[in-house]
């Protein structure tokens, strides 16, 4: 490839082609993991999906390595990759809402605070995950997992339809009713079968909620993850509520008597009335101690989701690792307290997200997402401002998963997971999924152009 080339792909798109010497060059490979540096040889900042096509066109032509960043949230840092070309569509944020069908068209560069902010003033919401500057496009096409997903399911459950740009260049739309296999594949199977340039999602009416974090000294968290274990498949599906294991960071809001303490949390998030969500939390909290912190109330559904996001900035170190949970037995819970009491930072933290509920409404092989049966999705994840303690909170997190990964199943949901955990995992990601899977890359990828991901090799 030679400057002519490039210069003639420039003209072809409306963004702008960033190339090493470009002085927005460093601002635009800055990836949300710090611990991952790369260096692109190009990123394509496209603003439109004629920029998506032709870029996808170019890289393929030119022999280039691809990678595809939507929100740049991506903890393993597959938006980007060394000596190869980032398709860039974070400038790509529209949002469209349909009142009367409570539809939401959603361009591939937004996060779910930019769908929040636009469904909020129409008292909808699309079930997204738990930090609302998680990019959209990779939430949803690894799953998407919540807190309102014991209601409302997964974030594929609630998709419609999607556009895409195949490997080969040629724009299609997959729904239901329309490449329905390409369709199957996209809810669950990751960015491995074209570049989606849009979705279309099914919202719900969702406006304020009972919601905030319960906290007690981690000198309780035996007693409350095996009540919160045993009190969870009778919970009421509108209350989402996660249990982790953590350390309160020394900084506002917090109050400064409990800085450094190590908490176990359950975050509560009720879709309904504080009466109500009382109500529902009551059998879990009557055989509980008093908490040493309590912010429960009422809270519009943004609020909520961006709760946490002045703690996890982008440019930390993160190193993670999770596994799908079907059954939490006292023997686990004596290893998650063992290791979560040796966190390497304030931020480290282990948490147990809830995917019961109508999540089991879907049979395993209605989506590419085959953990239907599992009951809590699981991250442990060392994070740390600070370069030089980048080892530490790798080797933390590593043997906390090693020492409690046999009591969880094979796979994991695989934005959980990171780039050193072998081909053999994605495969248990997908258990009986994974052969379909193959055959739908061979068929949409033969050349397996969409490799930078966790990858999904074009069967034989």
């Amino acid at each position: 490839m030679n400057g002519e080339s490039i210069a003639k792909f420039s003209e072809k798109v409306r963004g702008r082609v960033v190339g090493r010497s470009h002085p927005d060059y460093e601002g635009a490979r800055k990836l949300y993991n710090g611990m991952i540096d790369k260096r692109p040889l190009l990123i394509v900042r496209c603003v439109d999906v004629a920029d998506v096509i032709a870029a996808v066109n170019f890289g393929r032509d030119e022999g280039l390595p691809i990678a595809i960043r939507g929100g740049g949230h991506n903890g393993p840092g597959l938006g980007s990759i060394d000596d190869g070309l980032v398709i860039d569509m974070s400038l790509m944020k529209g949002v469209h809402i349909d009142p009367t069908t409570r539809s939401v068209r959603v361009e591939a560069g937004c996060t779910s605070g930019d769908v929040d902010h636009a469904t909020h003033p129409f008292g909808l919401a699309v079930p997204f995950g738990i930090v609302s500057t998680t990019g959209v496009a990779g939430l949803t096409l690894g799953g998407g997992t919540g807190y309102l997903t014991r209601k409302y399911g997964l974030t594929i459950d609630n998709l419609l339809q999607t556009d895409v740009v195949l490997a080969n260049g040629s724009f299609v739309s997959a729904s239901k009713s329309e490449n329905t296999g390409l369709f199957w594949a996209l809810r669950g199977g990751g960015g491995n079968f074209g570049v989606v340039t849009s979705f279309l999602f099914q919202a719900h009416p969702v406006d304020k909620v009972f919601a905030g974090p319960i906290a007690w000294p981690q000198d309780h968290a035996r007693a409350i993850m095996r009540v919160y274990r045993d009190f969870l498949p009778s919970a009421r599906e509108e209350l989402g509520a996660f249990v982790g294991l953590k350390t309160v960071p020394s900084m506002p809001p917090f109050p400064e008597p409990f800085w450094g303490h190590r908490i176990c949390l359950l975050m509560i998030c009720y879709d309904g009335s504080e009466e109500e969500g009382r109500k529902a939390l009551a059998p879990l909290l009557k055989s509980l101690p008093p908490p040493a912190l309590d912010w429960t109330a009422m809270t519009p559904f943004p609020a909520v989701q961006s709760m946490f996001d002045k703690l996890y900035p982008a440019g930390l170190q993160w190193y993670w690792r999770g596994d799908f949970v079907k059954a939490l037995p006292d023997e686990a819970i004596e290893i998650h307290i063992e290791h979560a009491a040796k966190t390497p930072s304030q931020l480290s933290l282990m948490h147990l997200y809830a995917i019961d509920g109508a999540v089991r409404r879907h049979g395993k092989e209605d989506t590419a997402w085959a953990a239907r049966d599992a009951t809590w999705s699981m991250v442990i994840a060392g994070i740390d401002p600070h370069p030089q303690n980048a080892g530490a909170i790798t080797r933390w997190t590593k043997a906390y998963w090693e020492a409690v990964h046999p009591y969880n199943l094979a796979g994991a949901y695989s934005n959980f997971m990171m780039t050193d955990e072998g081909s053999a995992r994605v495969r248990a990601a997908y258990g009986d999924n994974y052969g379909r899977l193959a055959a739908l890359k061979k068929q949409y990828d033969p050349s397996n152009l969409f490799r930078v991901n966790q990858n999904i090799e074009p069967a034989p």
